[in-house]
């Protein structure tokens, strides 16, 4: 799999985004992406108690850790690289978690606005 370019939304160097929990689609620290990664797993957000109980209304449950894959479980207050439409989604529906501009993938600009991820920020 090639990586594209580690730019971030405001057009510089790809900040990291968590070490702990480990994230991004390559569980590399970053919002990296490719062409692989269909979700577009681009956006970095803090998680909200809100949006936590949101995904696993809609059918993600993030917070239940499952030692099967690795996964630690996701809290209120962590760092992570969500799916840029399922933010999009989060934000249609009012409980969008906080955006880290610098540690956002440029890819995500495909799916939502750069106004609408500053409105966001932290």
């Amino acid at each position: 799999m090639e990586m594209e370019p580690a730019v971030n939304v405001l057009g510089e160097v790809l900040e990291p985004c968590s070490i702990t929990p480990r994230t991004g689609f390559f569980r590399d620290g970053h919002c990296n992406t490719c062409w692989e990664d269909a979700g577009s797993h681009t956006v970095c957000v803090i998680l909200t108690v809100e949006f936590l109980a949101w995904s696993t209304y809609i059918g993600n449950d993030l917070s239940t850790p499952r030692p099967e894959f690795d996964f630690p479980g996701l809290r209120p207050g962590d760092r992570w690289c969500l799916c840029a439409a399922r933010w999009l989604e989060a934000h249609d529906e009012g409980c969008a978690p906080r955006v880290v501009l610098a540690a956002t993938h440029m890819r995500a600009l495909q799916i939502i606005a750069l106004e609408t991820l500053r409105e966001h920020a932290v």
